[in-house]
């Protein structure tokens, strides 16, 4: 837990502001604002702010993160809990908000990328109560791990290990209140809050996979139970289904990071693959954490290293064989039939196998006139 305003609770009742974690169970966010709100004997409300856009998400994203808040919002209830959604922007919205359920604490997630570091920021400027932020989406809380940016892989793998026997734990259970909130609720309109978005509606959404944590438990369940097994043989074919098809609850916090390690270690699976898997579970992406808390242009070329830039500019010169345009590309008009595939699987079913994300990127790289454009076509893409 950190302080991100720090004040002394004198009264009023302990409000979660739901972000990153949009889940009930195995939510470290979720459970200290219940301990807390426990210790002062007040009740407990949640909220989630719904922006009107969000970089260049389309109604793929929002759809599966709706689908997932309104389960969220069922549990909550079954738990004494209240749940609000609001839309807009949290420093406009969230100041009269808190007002109006006469709040005296602010628990927070943590999230690295700068949008939403910006907006905690200005909800502490505008608020006068106590906040504090939970790191529920890393293992090992990502300011824990290093105070700068970790440049390679090898050198973040030593880093973390060490704090791994201590963060590496079960999860406590989720209890429903003693104090019930009691505050009287608007009824949730999510099908016209969803349409008031102003995102891409004509992206087809995602069929193949459901949203919600009980999917997300659903999918672990048959992850550890059946492709764990054979991960490291199979994970990186693209002819089969080897991969554990998680990454859509983990990115939009209906899964635990702890709660599937901690299954995955459970499991007696060959050795070499629970490895592999938790090699990319917690290294790999707690990675990405570091980069972007550290890393305040994460998303332009500036974040590349200098001697990628060196190269970069080296060869900005360099004939082309092919260059494409943005339309071409996202409709997969290449001449490589594999890119177009990978491209075509992106379109189709909102992900790309983990075998070809590399060869996908790197070959958008080659066919652009700059590498600003190939980064921007691949932001835009993805």
């Amino acid at each position: 837990v950190r302080k991100i305003k720090d004040r002394r609770f004198t009264d009023g009742n302990v409000v979660y502001w739901m972000s990153r974690e949009q889940r009930v169970y195995d939510n470290w966010s979720l459970i200290y604002a219940a301990e807390s709100a426990r210790s002062y004997k007040v009740p407990l409300c949640v909220i989630y702010c719904l922006p009107p856009e969000y970089l260049d998400s389309t109604i793929r994203q929002y759809s599966f993160k709706i689908e997932g808040l309104k389960q969220v919002q069922a549990k909550l209830h079954g738990l004494g809990i209240g749940f609000y959604l609001l839309e807009g922007y949290p420093e406009i919205e969230f100041p009269s908000f808190l007002h109006e359920v006469d709040a005296g604490l602010l628990v927070t997630d943590f999230d690295p990328i700068e949008i939403n570091r910006r907006w905690t920021r200005r909800v502490g400027a505008e608020i006068d109560i106590a906040m504090h932020q939970v790191d529920s989406h890393n293992i090992v809380p990502c300011w824990k791990v290093a105070k700068r940016r970790i440049s390679t892989y090898g050198t973040f793998r030593l880093r973390i290990a060490p704090w791994l026997s201590r963060f590496l734990t079960d999860l406590p259970p989720m209890n429903k209140m003693e104090i019930a909130w009691s505050i009287k609720e608007k009824e949730t309109d999510w099908e016209s809050a969803l349409g008031r978005c102003r995102v891409d509606k004509t992206v087809p959404i995602v069929k193949w996979i459901g949203s919600g944590e009980d999917m997300a438990k659903k999918n672990l369940s048959n992850f550890c139970e059946k492709r764990l097994f054979s991960y490291k043989a199979r994970s990186m074919d693209p002819l089969v289904s080897g991969q554990s098809d998680l990454s859509p609850f983990l990115h939009f916090g209906q899964l635990s990071s702890q709660r599937v390690a901690f299954e995955v270690q459970r499991t007696n699976a060959p050795t070499e693959d629970k490895a592999m898997y938790l090699d990319q579970l917690i290294v790999k992406k707690e990675l990405a954490d570091n980069f972007c808390r550290h890393t305040p242009d994460d998303d332009t070329t500036g974040a590349y290293p200098i001697w990628a830039r060196r190269s970069l500019d080296e060869h900005r010169s360099d004939p082309r064989d092919h260059i494409y345009s943005l339309e071409e590309l996202e409709n997969a008009k290449t001449h490589d039939p594999l890119w177009n595939a990978a491209q075509t699987e992106l379109l189709k079913t909102g992900k790309i196998h983990g075998s070809l994300r590399a060869y996908w990127a790197e070959k958008i790289l080659e066919w652009s006139a700059r590498p600003e454009d190939a980064l921007s076509t691949a932001l835009f893409m993805n």
